[in-house]
């Protein structure tokens, strides 16, 4: 005795193996030829048959049968393609977008260099007591008092070479300009 595609999608819906399986014998190869229409490209339309499967079970548990099985599932395989081609436009416009922020991102490391690159060489032409506590302060991050504590010196020291070492590296990009 042979079961309408209606009583299999209801007992499928409900989580009977059997009936899912013969679901999939009778119709595989027409959701195939269908995807393969829908998509015009062989792989395309496995991985959206694939994605059809994958995705029937839980899909089963709404069908109603107010239409034939057939009538639905090809609704739900239209479906499925139009997610397939939004995700994949999606996907296309992130990878775009992903393209801008790495041509920006690029350019941000080219300035970050050179002014890295700017400051490296007008540290080397400050004093070395300025330097010193440049390198201190800036780089290692230490507070005033803990540089003056490293240099042996007041932190009022500390301070007043910090403001030289600011007034000469503006003078030093003055002069580079």
């Amino acid at each position: 005795m042979t079961t309408d595609d209606d009583a299999l999608a209801r007992a499928a819906g409900h989580g009977d193996r059997d009936a899912f399986a013969a679901l999939l014998a009778r119709h595989y190869d027409r959701l195939f030829a269908f995807a393969m229409r829908l998509t015009g490209a062989r792989a395309e339309a496995e991985d959206l048959t694939q994605d059809i499967c994958l995705a029937l079970p839980s899909k089963l548990k709404s069908f109603r049968g107010e239409a034939r099985f057939t009538t639905w599932l090809y609704r739900v395989a239209v479906n499925a393609s139009h997610d397939r081609r939004r995700r994949a436009a999606t996907h296309a416009k992130a990878a775009d977008g992903w393209g801008d922020w790495e041509i920006a991102r690029r350019a941000g490391d080219a300035e970050t260099r050179d002014a890295v690159g700017w400051l490296e060489c007008a540290m080397a032409r400050l004093k070395p007591d300025l330097r010193d506590t440049a390198v201190l302060i800036l780089a290692e991050e230490l507070t005033q008092a803990e540089a003056a504590s490293v240099l042996g010196l007041s932190e009022g020291t500390v301070a007043w070479r910090m403001s030289e070492v600011k007034k000469a590296l503006r003078a030093l990009a003055e002069e580079d300009q």
